[in-house]
């Protein structure tokens, strides 16, 4: 049994990174400390100072461990890596953890290309962004391909290389054909510089000069391309007019404020570059009260910026705790100084007010269109128990579905519906480990006994150390189960249930022929839920949900087959090739049909590698 008396005693008086335990052994707060000694003994002090949250989890600490760092920095380092890993239930975590896209121009080629990119790499390409959105990426491509016949293929050109059949692109107007030798180096580079103009905010140096082109046109008779120019300033005019905010004065510059309502907050984003903002992104930060909106900061830039997230290099904040040992990390992280400022007055006091206005707008919508979701996931609640004439509302659903091919890669899901909402943090994947080949129903069999006979373990487990429930992964059970099928995997699910002594009604969701969810079978009754449109989109979105996560598991499992049985034998192809190839051909059989100039292109790979590939796919492969 842990000492806690004894722990905390022996505490050192060193900078590190404390981890506190359930009495499952999961981690369920992590934690930095400049001293370990002082900051993790205040948790187990008098509880008269804590805020609520911390005396919630105080209640749920079984032991505690400590990771000594030899400076502050490395601890903040370590914090950030230990969250990101284990997803702690107590610390403030985004409900978006995406990568921001951006746009990528290879200056570091011969022939330079404008392409999608998710990360920024220390390359030699020059990188725009972070866009919001990857729809709004392509726009942008799309526009400059309007204006600029600049290559977006994946060739390797060379400018003394060997010279190849240009592509429709070409035809049409939108790439000068570098791979046939049509346009030279240094006129290609001037178009790449009008890009990256474009790109940097220069828009109306090109606006002013596309008119005077157009003008030229047109006074010369040439009203076809005349028109073609007047296209491109309208394309030109479109990108101005969606950065809507312009300011002096700013470059690249990231504004962060929130509005809390006592309970839950927003915390929202402006990206400015080069004066424009050019994107803003919120996040929706629950159970907040009684923390200091210094510390909810702090804990969202770590996390923010912790992952691939462009860092501006200022950061505008209202008020943030650890500032100078923030400003170390980031600059770290960026390779280049960053600063984090506290404006009190003029422009950028201005934004930061802005910003919060809109996270205060948000919060409020967010919390608007909960109260009118809750109203209708209660009203198909409430119909779908009328329905099945059950005695209480089912508040938790569990829904159960099969995959595989064949036979192969087996696999089966649980998702978990509370309230009418997806609670994505109590999904499960079963990989199917008692059955051969393609029987549905066994399977269905296995994962349902071991779901629920995990359950009951835990449940005596629980009961042995007087926890709560919410301790363990499997203990809270379903008010109703959903199987993805007929009466079979019904009855499969009530068998089972019955073997181990629990009693939760099932029912399966049937589908027509158009695969549109038609019904469901409730003691060996279909029951029509057409007429009631609430009960209906909520069964449809639970079967394609549930249908949708097993699908995903099982395609996961599929490619790392595949992935293991072809490249794994290919000599010198190891684990950082393998990725490599399949980051740039995208599949197996774009892998095949390359040619050694393109694999050449490829990071990592050499000619010999290359040419192993090559000797592979055309004589060994055995698939």
């Amino acid at each position: 049994m842990f000492d806690f008396q004894y722990q905390l005693k022996v505490l050192p008086d060193k900078p590190g990174v404390y981890l506190m335990k359930n009495s499952l052994g999961e981690i369920i707060y992590v934690g930095k400390a400049k001293i370990l000694k002082n900051r993790v003994r205040q948790y187990f002090q008098s509880s008269k100072n804590h805020s609520e949250k911390v005396k919630a989890m105080v209640r749920h600490i079984s032991e505690f461990e400590y990771i000594v760092t030899d400076s502050e920095m490395e601890a903040l380092i370590l914090e950030c890596n230990l969250i990101k890993k284990y997803r702690p239930h107590y610390n403030i975590l985004l409900k978006d953890d995406k990568r921001y896209p951006f746009l990528k121009i290879t200056v570091n080629e011969d022939f330079p290309r404008i392409i999608y990119a998710r990360t920024v790499a220390r390359d030699g390409a020059k990188y725009f962004g972070p866009y919001v959105s990857s729809s709004s990426v392509y726009e942008t491509m799309e526009i400059i391909k309007k204006i600029f016949p600049i290559r977006t293929c994946r060739f390797s050109i060379k400018e003394d290389g060997k010279k190849i059949r240009p592509c429709l692109n070409y035809y049409i107007g939108i790439c000068k054909a570098p791979c046939g030798g049509y346009i030279s180096r240094e006129k290609y580079r001037d178009i790449v510089n009008e890009v990256i103009d474009f790109l940097s905010g220069k828009n109306k140096d090109i606006v002013r000069e596309l008119k005077e082109n157009m003008n030229s046109a047109s006074e010369n008779l040439e009203f076809e391309k005349a028109a073609e120019l007047r296209d491109k300033i309208f394309a030109v005019e479109k990108v101005i007019e969606k950065q809507k905010i312009t300011t002096v004065g700013f470059e690249n510059e990231d504004f962060i404020n929130m509005y809390s309502d006592g309970k839950d907050s927003c915390l929202q984003v402006f990206f400015l570059r080069s004066g424009k903002i050019i994107g803003r992104e919120h996040f929706i930060v629950e159970n907040t009260v009684d923390l200091p909106k210094s510390e909810v900061i702090a804990n969202f830039i770590k996390e923010f910026y912790g992952g691939t997230a462009y860092i501006g290099k200022t950061i505008y904040v209202p008020e943030v705790d650890d500032i100078e040992l923030l400003e170390d990390w980031l600059s770290m992280k960026k390779s280049s100084k960053v600063y984090i400022r506290i404006p009190l007055r003029g422009d950028k006091k201005a934004i930061l007010d802005l910003v919060q206005k809109n996270a205060e707008t948000m919060l409020k919508n967010f919390k608007l269109k909960f109260i009118q979701d809750k109203k209708l996931y209660d009203t198909s609640l409430e119909e779908l128990s009328e329905i099945l004439k059950l005695d209480d509302i089912p508040h938790r659903i569990e829904a159960y579905d099969i995959s595989n091919i064949q036979g192969v890669d087996s696999v089966g899901s649980m998702v978990v519906f509370e309230n009418g909402r997806p609670k994505n943090s109590d999904y499960r994947r079963f990989r199917i480990n008692t059955v051969v080949g393609a029987n549905d129903y066994d399977s269905m069999r296995e994962i349902i006994k071991r779901r629920f006979q995990h359950g009951l373990d835990e449940i005596e487990k629980i009961k042995e150390k007087n926890l709560e429930l919410s301790a363990g992964k499997f203990c809270i059970f379903p008010d109703l189960i959903l199987m993805d099928g007929g009466k079979g995997q019904v009855n499969v699910a009530l068998q089972i249930l019955k073997e181990l002594g629990i009693d939760i009604p099932v029912c399966g969701m049937v589908k027509d022929d158009r695969h549109r969810t038609r019904g469901i079978i409730y003691n060996n009754e279909e029951l029509a839920i057409g007429y009631s449109p609430n009960v209906n989109k909520l069964v449809t979105r639970i079967q394609d949900e549930v249908h949708r996560f097993a699908i995903s598991y099982h395609r996961s499992l599929r490619n790392k087959r595949v992935f293991h049985s072809v490249l794994e034998d290919i000599p010198n192809v190891g684990a950082v090739r393998r990725k490599a190839l399949l980051k740039k051909f995208g599949s197996i059989d774009n892998i095949k049909k390359a040619n050694l100039e393109e694999l050449l292109a490829v990071p990592s790979i050499d000619r010999r590698t290359a040419e192993n590939i090559i000797f592979y796919f055309k004589n060994g492969s055995k698939n």
